[in-house]
């Protein structure tokens, strides 16, 4: 069958290139795709929140399966059109995808079913959410309720910048209109937990851990992940058991519960906390850079997992017993204003591990930066420290003048093996 995946980013081409090696496609179409995919797959400029126009395609090529890679896609109801005219399509719909489009929606629902989670209060007004803010000790966190690119988040280390957020968010509508959840800050390891979801059925893949600090050491502003690793020492098979069951599980049931059953990938966002592990967010898609990470590890057939999940069947999931580091290259001043256009050069030197195109174009048959994450440099090992001085080794073979990345990424697993 020929395959359309929807998206642009580093985990669009982590699909592009798992979907590539399955038996059951013939040919890739990538909706608008990157200078990484078209080496792959066919790119077809449409933008990825454009449903009709996919639409119109899908039907007249023929599109055996869609797969959707952003948030925003979803978020636009483009599983419930391509349902509607009886096309396979592998995600959730809008109903579903809530659970990451609105942060009051999937915080209500875990208070709901009893889904561990931080304490929180949502606001609409300023005022309010400014007379809320002086009976909370700090850091808070402070979200904006809907979509804003994984920059949404703030966490406020006193009251003056959670003042600020609060005149971003709801005053200078800096990611549009919408309401702000403010929540209470929890401490301890972060990890992403992604489970292909069918219904109440719920298929967990291997634990993963992004960065999201721009700078090693943690330090800098928030990013949408700097890099991503997996396995993760300080998580256990009993962490994981809980995760599934007393997390997972009852996301999954809450959102057949509430009419909306969930089909495609869910992703925790959770936090080992010191008592015990709790929700940090959900969201309604793979995760990135996380994705890019988990899927090299996987040696099943993704294309067969895709339509197990979406038929109801239990997807046969096996995985290569692996470490696997990703770093991103991103652009100097990202996450803040930066140029595009600056040529990549020495890609073709990588001699092992793969390379997964973020925000990348060509231009004179050359490959240039046309984003702020740019390229996630992946490689495997036995140990997560042999995968990531793989991957820093590969990292040296590429020349761009504009490119910046962490050196740290994985060394709370690195510090533990």
């Amino acid at each position: 069958m020929d395959v359309l995946v929807v998206g642009s980013g580093g985990r669009c081409h982590a699909i592009t290139e798992s979907l590539q090696r399955s038996p059951l496609v013939e040919k890739i179409f990538c909706a608008p795709g990157n200078a990484g995919m078209a080496q792959i797959a066919t790119c077809v400029n449409i933008k990825e929140t454009n449903v009709e126009d996919l639409l119109h395609f899908a039907q007249e090529n023929s599109i055996g399966l869609t797969v959707v890679g952003p948030e925003a896609s979803l978020a636009e109801g483009i599983v419930d059109k391509f349902r509607e005219n009886g096309l396979k399509i592998f995600g959730p719909n809008k109903a579903a995808t809530r659970i990451e489009s609105s942060k009051r929606f999937a915080k209500d629902l875990m208070k709901k079913y009893g889904i561990p989670t931080a304490s929180y209060e949502t606001f609409s007004d300023y005022d309010s959410a400014v007379r809320y803010l002086k009976g909370v000790s700090f850091p808070t966190v402070i979200k904006f309720d809907g979509l804003a690119a994984g920059k949404g988040v703030v966490i406020a280390k006193d009251f003056p910048e959670a003042e600020d957020a609060l005149r971003d968010m709801l005053l200078n509508r800096k990611f549009g209109a919408g309401d702000v959840v403010i929540e209470e800050y929890l401490t301890g390891p972060e990890f992403s937990l992604l489970c292909f979801v069918s219904g109440k059925d719920v298929y967990p893949m291997p634990p993963s851990q992004d960065h999201k600090r721009a700078y090693d050491g943690d330090k800098g502003p928030n990013t949408g992940g700097m890099g991503a690793y997996t396995p993760l020492p300080f998580i256990t098979d009993e962490d994981l058991k809980y995760a599934k069951e007393e997390i997972m599980d009852k996301a999954a049931n809450a959102l057949a519960e509430e009419g909306c059953p969930f089909t495609g990938v869910l992703y925790g966002g959770l936090m080992k906390t010191p008592s015990g592990i709790k929700v940090i967010e959900f969201n309604a898609r793979f995760g990135d850079p996380e994705t890019e990470v988990i899927l090299p590890c996987l040696e099943s057939d993704l294309a067969k997992v895709f339509l197990d999940v979406i038929d109801g069947k239990e997807p046969d999931l096996k995985w290569e017993k692996c470490a696997c580091v990703g770093i991103v290259l991103a652009s100097k001043g990202y996450p803040g204003s930066y140029e595009k256009g600056f040529t990549i050069g020495g890609l073709d030197k990588i001699e092992e591990g793969k390379v997964f195109h973020m925000g990348t174009a060509e231009k004179d048959g050359e490959i240039v930066t046309n984003g702020g994450r740019v390229a996630i440099v992946v490689c495997k090992g036995e140990t997560v420290k042999e995968a990531r001085d793989k991957a820093l080794s590969q990292i040296e073979r590429i020349d761009c003048d504009n490119l910046f990345h962490r050196s740290d990424i994985a060394y709370q697993a690195i510090a533990g093996e």
